[in-house]
């Protein structure tokens, strides 16, 4: 089956400032890295999903030091970067376009934030064929909210998803 691994927006924002610090965010980084050097050594597809605000003012604007990707990711020139303004990244992208150019028949996800952009993406791509699909251990985080604290999210969220919109499997065993 052929493969891509989407990383969704773990940008330079969750990294910045301890008020958005990802939950877990340096194992978060390390198996994402793990993710990548895997799929670069097997020529799998890495896209890197950015999100990129409309408003000048907004943290998260083209350009700002926020929206940046992640300094610390083991990014080759060689991987796509794909810009989103809403949280699921195959709304008006060329996600979609770009995973049946390479003929992609699973995605392996990571990145941020499990309840939103994460999330809205991974239920969007089961909707439009993409039914067998993974997720690695520890490869996506989010912050605390006023509600539930960060890793309630997460095991909330991958207690929906797994067997469901997707399969969540051990790190070594995704690639």
């Amino acid at each position: 089956m052929k493969q891509a691994l989407v990383v969704i927006d773990m940008q330079e924002i969750f990294f910045l400032e301890p008020q958005n610090f990802l939950y877990d965010k340096e194992r978060v980084v390390e198996n994402i890295n793990e993710l990548i050097t895997k799929a670069h050594e097997k020529n799998i597809p890495v896209i890197f999903i950015q999100h990129t605000d409309t408003e000048e003012t907004d943290e998260m604007f083209e350009g700002k030091d926020g929206w940046q990707l992640h300094k610390g990711l083991a990014r080759a020139s060689s991987d796509k970067v794909i810009q989103k303004t809403k949280w699921d990244a195959f709304y008006q992208t060329e996600l979609l376009n770009y995973l049946k150019e390479k003929e992609i028949e699973q995605i392996i996800f990571a990145g941020a934030q499990t309840e939103f952009c994460f999330d809205t993406t991974i239920r969007a791509a089961y909707s439009l064929g993409y039914q067998n699909n993974l997720l690695a251990r520890n490869t996506h985080s989010t912050i605390t909210s006023t509600v539930l604290d960060a890793e309630q999210i997460i095991k909330h969220h991958e207690n929906i998803w797994n067997n469901r919109f997707l399969k969540i499997v051990e790190l070594d065993t995704v690639l």
